[in-house]
């Protein structure tokens, strides 16, 4: 890497955990907020492509509460087995991950379950901790590259950063084929895109998440 890029370059392994994401530390977090100040909640309800989704069935079940996850049709297999495993309860619905969304907010309401956004405060604390690691080790980085979905992640290397009281500049990435986030903040207001068509499943969301951009 360091000769492909031409310069000193440092990874963060978030690949290495019990889900293979970093989404996890976020699952974790966000159900022990939730068991503390929402103990009568039978469950959760969420939608995801996949990182999100293992983070939180994994959370919910050794919780002990149900984990009702919707996936958009066609979602890769591998991670809907994975979902599975972790005892999600797997729903495919819509043709992309905001169809899947708008309906897993509507089931959770019909079912008394408690809805997981995309985008909590809980979440942020729980994956801001990856940053922290990383930045705590490697203080001096001039450059940090997070690649942006719903943006939990970018906002929590953010988040860690000014806890450190460090100038490391924080760079968001998006797909050329899902740039809401890119094209919200250079506008200043929510701009949705007509599709989000990317390999990359967890960056491929068409609808902005307001309290992200804020």
């Amino acid at each position: 890497l360091n000769s492909a890029v031409g310069t000193e370059v440092w990874v963060k392994h978030e690949n290495h955990g019990p889900t293979g994401a970093f989404k996890v530390r976020g699952g974790i977090t966000y159900m022990d907020w939730l068991k503390r100040t929402q103990p009568e909640s039978p469950g959760i309800c969420t939608a995801t492509r996949g990182n999100h989704g293992q983070a939180q069935a994994r959370a919910a079940t050794a919780a002990g509460l149900r984990a009702l996850v919707y996936v958009p049709r066609g979602n890769a297999r591998e991670k809907n087995a994975a979902m599975t495993a972790f005892g999600a309860e797997l729903v495919e619905f819509g043709d992309d991950y905001d169809e899947a969304r708008l309906e897993a907010y509507r089931v959770a309401q019909l079912k008394n379950l408690t809805m997981v956004p995309p985008f909590h405060e809980e979440l942020v604390r729980g994956v801001a901790t990856y940053a922290y690691e990383f930045l705590t080790r490697k203080p001096d980085l001039d450059t940090v590259y997070v690649p942006i979905g719903g943006g939990s992640g970018v906002c929590g290397t953010i988040l860690a950063r000014d806890a450190l009281g460090l100038s490391t500049k924080i760079v968001g990435v998006v797909s050329e084929h899902a740039a809401t986030a890119k094209l919200s903040v250079e506008r200043g207001v929510l701009t949705e895109t007509k599709t989000a068509r990317t390999f990359a499943d967890g960056m491929a969301l068409r609808v902005p998440i307001q309290e992200a951009l804020d």
